[in-house]
């Protein structure tokens, strides 16, 4: 059991502001107000200069952008010893949120957990400090309780921040947290009952705002949607909702839990390097919405029709991962829906699905 502490918001300014002296610190920014009239927070740098800025519900981008890239060299070829991992610069990361955390899992699972460890993923998350928050807010697109994901962190991350009027509870959750905290020592006092109990008066309100909010959506349960997506495999569902599908693959490459990547060989013209051989490896993003995505050398294509790469993408996240690590691959962050140019809504694809079903037994 880690320990609980507070820290007042100046103080946790000048936290900020000290680790940037050790360690790269990413932090949520808020950006102008989408269409929606709702803020977005985005991570930038934190600097000398900066003022941490507590954000209400989770940023733009996902987590798993700190820790696996869009376009990457994971090996060179012309080197003497192969696949060497360069030890990679201490980093924080500020505002993560508790649907980051849980969608996160998968990304562990894959990366970490398979027949071979990802020796650059590992080396990046061993050298990552998570400073995660409470959500005191939520968007429009926000649905973590459909997935019994609470609002608010309670694993998962090294330091936890709850606010307060005055200040922030600062839960320990890891080893290194309380590395963290024993360097900055005199930034953090001990918690009193009455801030545990703000703590858990805040938390509860913001649970009871978000069930008001969903009550009325309807939305498919965690124990039922993987049975849900076995039986509607042949549904109408997938051909009505690929019609506005431009296979841009945003929902992917915006999406915590989705992983997929390919590796492609680039000739490296570097001066001094001997012909032949100097070829990097790169792993670049990929997506189950690309056309190519499941197309195999000899031509043969599994998932040729659009209708086919839409329920994949359902299929491997509602009952590939139930199946295999007991969870969705989803954590209701809402990125995808609001990533679709095609307008396409998780929520209501699964909605549909689920009358279609109906309709049949």
């Amino acid at each position: 059991m880690y320990s609980i502490y507070f820290i007042e918001s100046s103080k946790l300014n000048q936290l900020a502001q000290d680790l940037t002296k050790t360690h790269r610190v990413f932090a949520p920014v808020e950006k102008r107000a989408n269409f929606t009239c709702e803020a977005d927070f985005s991570y930038k740098k934190f600097s000398l200069s900066s003022t941490l800025d507590f954000n209400p519900y989770r940023a733009v981008e996902p987590l798993k952008s700190f820790f696996t890239y869009p376009h990457e060299k994971v090996a060179d070829y012309f080197s003497a010893e192969k696949n060497v991992v360069d030890i990679p610069q201490e980093t924080v990361v500020f505002g993560v949120k508790s649907c980051d955390i849980a969608g996160h899992k998968i990304q562990d699972f894959v990366f970490l957990e398979g027949v071979e460890v990802d020796a650059l993923y590992r080396a990046k998350r061993e050298h990552t400090l998570i400073i995660s928050g409470d959500c005191i807010d939520f968007k429009q697109v926000c649905h973590c309780l459909a997935w019994e994901i609470l609002p608010y962190p309670t694993w998962g991350f090294d330091l936890n921040l709850s606010p307060l009027n005055e200040g922030f509870v600062a839960e320990v959750g890891s080893r290194k947290g309380e590395e963290l905290i024993a360097q900055h020592k005199s930034l953090f006092v001990p918690i009193r009952d009455a801030q545990i109990a703000g703590r858990r008066a805040k938390r509860e309100s913001l649970v009871d705002r978000l069930k008001r909010h969903l009550l009325p959506q309807n939305l498919v349960t965690k124990d039922s949607v993987q049975k849900l997506v076995q039986q509607g495999y042949n549904a109408k569902t997938w051909k009505e909702f690929m019609l506005t599908c431009v296979e841009c693959g945003g929902c992917n490459f915006i999406c915590d839990t989705c992983h997929c990547f390919l590796l492609e060989e680039k000739k490296q013209n570097q001066p001094g390097l001997p012909a032949g051989g100097q070829n990097a490896k790169l792993r670049l993003w990929d997506a189950c919405l690309y056309a190519n995505y499941a197309r195999v050398a000899g031509g043969a294509n599994p998932n040729k029709l659009r209708a086919q790469r839409l329920r994949f993408r359902f299929t491997k996240k509602f009952d590939f991962f139930v199946s295999n690590l007991g969870i969705p691959a989803c954590c209701g962050c809402g990125r995808c829906i609001e990533v679709c140019p095609g307008k396409i809504d998780i929520r209501e694809v699964l909605k549909s699905l689920a009358e279609e079903t109906k309709e049949k037994t």
